[in-house]
């Protein structure tokens, strides 16, 4: 009999981040610094105290009596002539106020970080989404099962496994290195569609790998001598494959590197090389870059270079060890790390299962992770297409 389904949530993302944490952490409810407590010695303490004024009984009755009303309103309206004056000054400049705000609006919509080539504008014709529309809404994220298969299901396949414990599907959409490169049944409509019967996306980008790739079948997709121009170059690709199949900007994308020889500094360093520089241009463009990996080889490096605080990592962990499901326990994770909504664990691969009567060769997942934000189909012009 087939499980209970998982849940699915909308929420707004920072998907400018620099720490997996932030990334995904919802806000704080008071974003406000607490107020200090003041000095045991105030400056109202300092400063003479003022004579009380005189109250109207303690005046003498021959100035009671001399005050006119025609005198009362003039001294009136010089009080309120000085009180409007005090203000006006105390304002500030218009000009001053606009230029601080157009600043302010500026340095929000601006990803700041450590690595060369941080500005807006384009990459090989694709827009930079926040520059150019604002910071758009962030993913929804989903709690439950979620499988991945080589190559996309047909529509009725999708639909009979509705019947399924899972709500959640990956899909391989881009990358020169993926194992299934065609693609008969994806596309735009096919996104839409199996997004209006109720699954959630997990896009997986399978590019470049390790130099040290463990899998024969990867091996001539090994990188070169630039990981980090490699990298910008596959990212802008990724963000390119993703809005042409109507997977919208604050959508993640995972990028997929397979598991490579452990222990070899020189293969690890590139490939890092190669993860930062395309986290970082998928951030720029508007997206939240995942990651995909071995335990024992590209999660656990990165996860040491959170620990070391490295700029431009992924903002999502999706780590593969086969066995029984670990999505919060995993021991090559600090337990505070990739949290929250920022994880998914591929426990099982290659199983056969059938639903509806349509059986699929699957990895299993369990996650707790944001999903793709589908665009919608009627009149959508893709922020990403070149100006």
């Amino acid at each position: 009999m087939a499980g209970r389904r998982g849940r699915f949530f909308t929420r707004a993302m920072n998907t400018n981040a620099q720490t997996p944490a932030s990334a995904l952490s919802p806000a704080p409810a008071s974003t406000s610094s607490p107020t200090p407590a003041p000095a045991s010695t105030s400056a109202s303490s300092l400063a003479p105290a003022p004579s009380p004024a005189p109250s109207r009984s303690s005046l003498p009755a021959s100035r009671v009596r001399a005050a006119s009303p025609a005198g009362v309103r003039v001294v009136v309206t010089a009080l309120v002539a000085a009180l409007a004056g005090a203000a006006l000054l105390a304002a500030p400049d218009p000009a001053s106020a606009t230029r601080q705000d157009t600043t302010a609006a500026t340095a929000a919509a601006t990803t700041t970080s450590g690595a060369p080539g941080a500005r807006g504008g384009s990459v090989g014709g694709v827009r930079a989404v926040g520059a150019a529309r604002g910071a758009p809404a962030g993913p929804g994220y989903y709690i439950g099962r979620a499988f991945d298969t080589c190559e996309a299901p047909s529509l009725a396949v999708m639909k009979a496994w509705r019947s399924s414990p899972y709500g959640a599907v990956g899909i391989y959409f881009g990358g020169r290195g993926r194992g299934c490169p065609v693609q008969r049944e994806l596309s735009r409509d096919w996104v839409a569609s199996v997004h209006a019967m109720g699954w959630r996306l997990l896009p997986l980008f399978v590019g470049s790998q390790a130099p040290c790739v463990i899998s024969t079948a990867k091996r001539p997709f090994a990188l070169g001598s630039s990981p980090w121009s490699q990298g910008t170059r596959e990212a802008v690709e990724a963000v390119r494959a993703a809005g042409a199949l109507g997977l919208d900007a604050s959508s993640p994308l995972y990028l997929d590197i397979e598991a490579y020889r452990a222990g070899d500094a020189g293969c690890a360093a590139t490939t890092l090389s190669f993860v930062r520089a395309w986290s970082r241009e998928v951030r720029r463009l508007g997206y939240v870059p995942g990651f995909y990996s071995s335990v024992e080889t590209g999660v656990r490096d990165i996860e040491a270079q959170r620990r070391a605080g490295t700029k431009d990592l992924p903002a999502v962990m999706w780590f593969a060890r086969w066995g029984r499901p670990a999505l919060y326990t995993e021991t090559v994770l600090d337990p505070q790390a990739w949290t929250p909504h920022a994880r998914i664990h591929q426990y099982a691969g290659n199983v056969s299962e059938a639903y509806g009567g349509r059986r699929l060769l699957i990895d299993r997942n369990t996650m707790d992770a944001p999903v793709a934000r589908v665009a919608p189909t009627a009149g959508l012009k893709s922020p990403l297409s070149a100006p």
